[in-house]
């Protein structure tokens, strides 16, 4: 049973799912860092230096002691992480376009390199061994 599950580990496939999944979640960290490091606060800087991580409804406050200690938490509706998910959904999808659109590009010129010249056919061989039969 060892030797099976060997085996079935070092298919093809299952290394490449392997890598892939490694470089999905490396990507993923990327775009993510990108999102919210890079295209977040330049989001924020046109919507007026708003912070879509903070806008949320409170359903009820948080309950404080005088002495400003929280005994219960508020409860609110965090639409703005939301919205925070849906611009990275947005812009890894996009990133994921361009990635595929230039593996298509590179794909089709390997597709479209010239195959080699197959020379002369078996019928043009044998009309030549014809014409020179003829000839003598």
């Amino acid at each position: 049973m060892l030797k099976e599950f060997r085996d079935f580990i070092m298919t093809g496939n299952v290394v490449d799912l392997a890598v892939a999944v490694l470089l999905a979640a490396a990507v993923g960290t990327v775009v993510s860092s990108f999102t919210n490091d890079v295209m977040m606060p330049i989001v924020g800087n046109f919507t007026g230096g708003v912070d879509f991580a903070d806008l949320k409804v409170v359903l009820s406050e948080a309950v404080v002691t005088p002495d400003g200690e929280i005994t219960k938490p508020e409860n609110a509706i965090m639409y703005g992480k939301w919205i925070n998910s849906i611009i990275n959904l947005i812009i890894v999808g996009f990133v994921l376009f361009l990635i595929v659109k230039a593996y298509g590009k590179v794909r089709k010129k390997k597709e479209e390199a010239p195959a080699p010249d197959p020379g002369p056919s078996e019928k043009d061989l044998l009309m030549q061994i014809r014409d020179e039969l003829r000839k003598k």
